[in-house]
């Protein structure tokens, strides 16, 4: 059964590779958000109107709480609480009391954050993990509180990975994110975006089409080597 923690491993690289061709599709921008409508939408000289929302909490300073959308006294519809909902029975399922939860105390996640936007990273990043949906996006909603969606649309969609992009992506990944176990986030990245992998010892082949890169680990499982090849 995984942890918290481990689900932030097992989102990190693909969820950062969908932050990135988000970023790269809606450039600079505002957003807005009408839940009663089921819309979000990004504004700027590349717009784009979601295809589905979801919310699934917010992060407030005051009482220093992740509250989940489902738990929250303002009555949300169904049609925006699916995704928490699913993170939810997930957190049953497994034992995770931070998705199961109504209301998280920030010193209940790791590292004990003090920002709203820390906070709803990991959290947004967990339900990521536990649903198979990967484009998310957090913004503030006002008195310094920060809310977390999980937002459809398929030029949100990933192209067909290739060896220099992905290289490029697990490259980066360890140098820019906080990865607690290197062999477990390159593992979960490589099944959640179709790749092939195998492992020998202590070495992992991720494997697409016309590619393989050899990935090697130390005995605390962070990487030590990696190298490309196609073909």
């Amino acid at each position: 059964m995984p942890t918290f923690l481990e689900l932030q491993d097992d989102a990190a690289l693909l969820s950062f590779e969908h932050q990135q061709h988000l970023s790269a599709r809606v450039g600079e921008h505002s957003w807005k958000v009408n839940l009663a409508e089921h819309r979000f939408e990004f504004v700027g000289d590349t717009p784009l109107v979601c295809e589905t929302v979801d919310l699934l909490g917010s992060a407030a300073p005051g009482p220093r709480t992740w509250l989940w959308s489902w738990a929250n006294p303002f009555g949300y519809s169904s049609e925006v609480l699916g995704l928490a909902l699913r993170a939810k029975e997930f957190g049953e399922r497994h034992g995770i009391p931070e998705l199961a939860t109504a209301e998280v105390p920030f010193d209940a996640l790791p590292g004990s954050p003090t920002e709203p936007a820390h906070v709803a990273s990991l959290m947004v990043e967990a339900t990521k993990a536990a649903t198979g949906r990967w484009s998310g996006y957090q913004g503030p909603t006002g008195g310094g509180t920060r809310a977390g969606f999980l937002v459809g649309h398929p030029d949100l969609l990933l192209p067909e990975p290739d060896l220099a992009g992905t290289t490029r992506l697990l490259q980066q990944g360890v140098v820019e994110l906080r990865l607690y176990d290197h062999r477990r986030a390159f593992h979960s990245y490589a099944v959640n975006r179709g790749l092939g992998v195998e492992s020998a010892g202590s070495t992992l082949v991720l494997k697409g089409t016309g590619f393989e890169i050899a990935v090697e680990f130390t005995a605390d499982n962070l990487m030590s080597r990696m190298s490309a090849t196609r073909g």
